[in-house]
Order: structure tokens, then sequence, then C-alpha cells
């Protein structure tokens, strides 16, 4: 599902000149972030389920880790930058073409991908320098901070400090700007009389706000709660819903009422 949704979504955008607009050049960065997201770790997940071996090797550990992180903190800042492009769509409309021009929009997916890898490398090699005292039996179904730092037999407060502060700017801040770019487009919306109007930004907007509520909420739940608070059960069904649940649900929230793409299939299928 994941993979023939996001796939479809890429293709469509790519295929049909309607939908050559900051808003699908976007959400075609979201797909594919949600195919390399999803074909990180889900591969070795079936692995281990399919059988009795439930092994993976130190280095494929830390790279699993290292492009879940990096992958992860860069839909953050993508779902920031599709906020503020529907906010430029409803609230500036006459100025759209201006704020969103295709190398601002290309600028700024350089930017989301670029933040989401550097600060992968800071949390992975903060874990890489924690030494495991020959514990390798990691309980969960993929190789999380959380997970790792628990494997540690030394005082682990910097890395958990490191990671509370960095979830804290790369989590909350972004949930704050998005919340606040939605408070400007509910106030935008009021002002609108034409009932057409009204339906396509709240199908646009609603849909995105959907795919922001399925992501941060449990990416909150994992990296800004404190960990004595949740059992590692409810760690592992958390962090299963936004891994799993959430990628192989973006493509169905953006396309089932959507009639642009609706409209791009009608035209492509003849």
């Amino acid at each position: 599902m994941t993979l023939i949704g996001n796939l479809f979504i890429i293709i469509l955008s790519r295929l049909d000149s309607h939908l050559h607009t900051p808003m699908y050049f976007f959400l075609s960065n979201l797909s594919f972030l949600d195919l390399c997201y999803s074909t990180s770790f889900i591969p070795q997940l079936l692995i281990n389920l399919w059988g009795p071996d439930k092994t993976i090797s130190y280095t494929g550990c830390m790279v699993q880790l290292y492009f879940s992180l990096a992958l992860g903190t860069t839909e953050c800042v993508l779902l920031v930058v599709m906020s503020y492009d529907r906010y430029a769509a409803v609230c500036r409309p006459l100025h759209y073409t201006v704020l969103m021009h295709p190398r601002f929009c290309h600028m700024l997916a350089v930017a989301c991908w670029v933040n989401g890898f550097t600060n992968s490398a800071l949390h992975s090699i903060f874990t890489f320098w924690v030494p495991l005292c020959g514990h390798h039996q990691v309980d969960h179904f993929l190789c999380e901070v959380p997970a790792l730092l628990q494997l540690s037999c030394v005082d682990t407060r910097a890395n958990e400090l490191t990671l509370m502060v960095m979830s804290s700017i790369f989590v909350l801040i972004p949930l704050i700007l998005i919340l606040s770019s939605y408070g400007a487009i509910a106030r935008a919306v009021l002002r609108i009389q034409s009932t057409t109007g009204l339906q396509k930004v709240f199908g646009t907007c609603g849909a995105h706000l959907m795919v922001v509520s399925l992501f941060f909420i449990p990416a909150m739940c994992i990296y800004l709660l404190p960990s004595s608070g949740k059992s590692q059960d409810q760690g592992k069904f958390i962090a299963l819903f936004y891994t799993v649940v959430t990628p192989s649900l973006n493509p169905l929230i953006y396309t089932l009422r959507n009639r642009d793409v609706r409209g791009a299939v009608k035209r492509l299928v003849g």
C-alpha cells in the first residue's frame, strides 16, 4: 500500500501538467520521503516477523538509525513548508506566484532535506559514542535512539538532554508554526463568500492537518514525553503507528477527496 500509493502520487504529479504546482511539488517530496522512510526499516521488520532469526548487524542498526532520524526530521520541516504554501495560497492569493516561485520552492525542499540529514548526523554520532557494554538485545522492532540508550551501562543524561532539545526544535517549533499558519487560514476562510472556494480550502487544508496530526502526535509521545511515563510496549505501538501506518495513509488522505487528483487520473486514462 505504501509503495503503490506514494509512487502513484509521484508519477501522477510528473505526468499531468495541471499538477505542476508548488502544492504537488511538495506533496511529491513527501511521497518520496515516505517511500524512503518505509523502505529503510520495513524490509528488515518483515524478515524478523517471517522467521526465528531476528538479528541485525551493528552497522545495519546504525544505518537504520541514521536514515530513520534523517527522514523523520525532514518530514517535520517539510510539513511546515507545506503549511506555508497553503497559507500563501489562501491568505496571499494575489502574491502567490511571486511568493512560491519554482526556484524558491526548490530551495525550500533542499533546505528540508539538508536540515533532516544534518540533525540526524548529530544524533547518530552521539549515539555511536555510547558504550553498550555487551548488551545486544534491542527491545524494539527498529533501531531508535530511546531504545538504544536503554542498552547503555553509562550515564546517558547528556544524550537524553540533547535528544529533548533537538526534538523540541524539530517537533514543537514546526508544530507551532503549522498551527499559526492554519490559524491565519481559518480567519481568512471565514471571510470567503464562495461555497466552492470554501470546499476547496477545506479539502486541501483538512487533508494536510490530518497528516500533521497523524505524524506529530505519535512523534511527541516518543521523543518529548518522559520514558518513565510509558511502557516499552506502548512505545513500540506508537512507533509502529507513525512509521508504518502514517506513510501508507498519506496517499489515501491526499487523493480520495481531491478533485485535482481525480481530474488528473481521468485525463491520464483518456
